[in-house]
C-alpha cells in the first residue's frame, strides 16, 4: 500500500466525475474505483445500510470477486459493527479478528486487511466505505483521513442524487398533470380557490354620502 499523503488531485478528480452524474450508480463506481486506485488497494465497496433488515447490502464494488461478494448477507452487527457508529476501524488481520464476519471467505479471497469508514447523511449513518489490502496494512493517519473526506463526498453525492431524482419524480408528475390533452379549456374567476367561508367582498359603491 502506498504511503504518501493523498494529494488533492485525486479528491479534486473524485469530485468532478461526481458533479458531473446524477445517477446513483454511476456515482458509486467511480468513488469505489478511484479510491482502490489511489491507494493501491486489492480492492473497495461501498456498502449502504439497510435499516429494515439491519443489513450491509452492497451498491458498489471494484477488485473483488464475485464469489467473495456473494459469500452471504453482512449484518450491521457482526461486521465491523463499530464502524457505523464510533468512525474508522482498521483490521490489521482479517483471520483473527472477531469483528470480521466471514474470516474464511475473506482469507480464500486473498484479503489480509481492512479499512472500513462510516459514510454518514445528516449524521446518520448511510452506510460504510470500505478498502481491502493482500498484504498487512498499517493504515496511516493520512490514508484514514483520506478515506473519510472521500466517504463524506460519497454521502453528499448520492444524497444529491437522491434529491435530484426526487425533484425530477416530481416535475414529472407536475407535467403529467397539467397534460393539455387532460385539461379543459376554462376561464378562471376571481375567486378561483378561495374558500366559501371566507366571504366575498362586494363591488366598491359610489355613494359617498
Amino acid at each position: 500500500m502506498r504511503r504518501e499523503i493523498m494529494n488533492y488531485e485525486v479528491i479534486l478528480k473524485i469530485t468532478r466525475a461526481v458533479a458531473m452524474s446524477r445517477d446513483p450508480e454511476e456515482v458509486t463506481l467511480i468513488i469505489v474505483e478511484a479510491v482502490k486506485t489511489a491507494l493501491e488497494a486489492k480492492g473497495c465497496a461501498l456498502l449502504l445500510f439497510n435499516r429494515k433488515t439491519n443489513e450491509l447490502e452492497l451498491a458498489a464494488s471494484h477488485g473483488l470477486s464475485d464469489e467473495y461478494l456473494s459469500k452471504g448477507p453482512l449484518s450491521a452487527i457482526h461486521s465491523i459493527a463499530d464502524s457505523l457508529k464510533d468512525g474508522p476501524v482498521a483490521i490489521s488481520d482479517v483471520t483473527d479478528d472477531p469483528r470480521i464476519q466471514y474470516p474464511e471467505a475473506a482469507g480464500k479471497e486473498g484479503i489480509s486487511s481492512i479499512l472500513s469508514v462510516p459514510i454518514f447523511v445528516q449524521e446518520k449513518p448511510l452506510g460504510a466505505l470500505r478498502v481491502y489490502s493482500a498484504e498487512p496494512w498499517d493504515v496511516s493517519l493520512e490514508e484514514v483521513n483520506f478515506v473519510q473526506a472521500i466517504a463524506q463526498i460519497a454521502g453528499m453525492a448520492l444524497e444529491m442524487a437522491r434529491l435530484y431524482k426526487g425533484l425530477k419524480d416530481s416535475i414529472e408528475l407536475l407535467k403529467a398533470r397539467r397534460d393539455p390533452k387532460t385539461l379543459k379549456s376554462r376561464k378562471w374567476t376571481p375567486y378561483e380557490g378561495v374558500p366559501t367561508s371566507a366571504g366575498r367582498v362586494g363591488p366598491i359603491s359610489q355613494d359617498r354620502s
